[in-house]
C-alpha cells in the first residue's frame, strides 16, 4: 500500500481503472461511488478521481446522484475488436485455400493507425522460408501491399497528412519515399484490382494484396500473398483477387 504522501504510479492507476471497469461490468444498473469504493477497497476520493478522469473519453458515464456506469465508448471499441475477430474467423479457411493452391505464405492484415497489423497467416513448407510476416507484426502502410489499399481509400488531404506524419520513411532501398511516387502507385489499384509490395518492406520478399470489404463496402482488411522475390509471379494476382472477393462476399459485401 502507498504511504499517505505517495502518489500511485501510472501502472497502479491503470490497474485500479481496470478493476473499476470490471466491477461496473458486473452490474446491470449504475453503481454509487461509495459502493464502488467499498467493493474495490479504495478511498472514495481515489475512485472519484480515477473515474472522473476518464468520463470525458466516454469510457465511463457519471449520472446524477454520483452514480457511474460503463460508457458507450467501450461499445465502440468492442465493436472494432469484434469486427477484426469476425474478419479473421471468416477469412481463415480462405487463407488456407489460397496457401494450398499456391504453396506460398498468405497473410491477413488490418489497419491500425499508420500501420498494417498482421492478424492471421497461412503458411508451411517452402513458404516459410524468408517470408516473415509473423502474426502480430506491424509495418507502415506505404511499404506494404495491403497498406496501399488503405492509403488509396483516404482522401487526398488524409494522404497528405499521412505523408507528413511518417515522412514516408523507407524500410528498404525499394520503398516509395515521395508523395508523387506513392500517388502514381495508388492510381493503378482500381484498374489492376491488386496492390504490390516489390521488396519495399523486406528485401527479397514480394507481395500481392487485394482488399476485403464488409457489407457496407468499407475496406476492413487485406489479404496478401508473400513470396521470395525469385518465385514472384504476377499471374497469381487473379487468385488473390478471387480469394479477397470470396471473403468479402462471406462478410456480406454485394459486388
Amino acid at each position: 500500500m502507498n504511504a499517505p504522501h505517495e502518489k500511485p504510479s501510472g501502472i497502479q492507476v491503470i490497474d485500479r481503472l481496470v478493476r473499476l471497469l470490471d466491477l461496473l461490468a458486473e452490474h446491470n444498473a449504475p453503481v454509487a461511488l461509495r459502493d464502488l469504493a467499498a467493493q474495490v477497497g479504495l478511498p472514495p476520493s481515489t475512485v472519484h478521481r480515477i473515474l472522473n478522469a476518464v468520463v470525458p473519453s466516454g469510457l465511463v458515464e457519471r449520472l446524477d446522484g454520483g452514480q457511474y456506469q460503463l460508457g458507450l465508448r467501450l461499445l465502440e471499441l468492442g465493436a472494432k475488436v469484434k469486427e477484426r475477430l469476425t474478419v479473421r474467423d471468416v477469412a481463415l479457411p480462405y487463407l488456407q485455400q489460397l496457401h494450398d493452391a499456391t504453396g506460398e505464405s498468405v497473410n491477413l492484415g488490418v489497419r491500425d493507425g499508420d500501420e498494417i497489423v498482421y492478424i492471421e497467416r497461412a503458411s508451411g513448407g517452402r513458404s516459410s522460408v524468408r517470408v516473415v510476416h509473423i502474426v502480430g507484426s506491424r509495418a507502415p502502410l506505404h511499404t506494404t501491399a495491403t497498406g496501399k489499399w488503405f492509403l488509396a481509400e483516404m482522401s487526398p488531404s488524409e494522404r497528405a497528412a499521412y505523408c507528413a506524419r511518417t515522412g514516408l520513411a523507407p524500410q528498404t532501398p525499394h520503398s516509395l519515399t515521395t508523395r508523387a511516387a506513392l500517388e502514381a502507385e495508388l492510381a493503378k489499384l482500381p484498374q489492376e484490382g491488386v496492390a504490390y509490395d516489390l521488396e519495399e518492406q523486406e528485401l527479397g520478399v514480394r507481395c500481392i494484396a487485394a482488399p476485403i470489404r464488409d457489407e457496407t463496402g468499407t475496406l476492413v482488411a487485406g489479404i496478401s500473398l508473400s513470396t521470395p522475390a525469385e518465385r514472384f509471379d504476377r499471374d497469381k494476382a487473379p487468385l488473390v483477387k478471387a480469394t479477397a472477393a470470396a471473403i468479402s462476399r462471406a462478410l456480406g459485401h454485394k459486388q
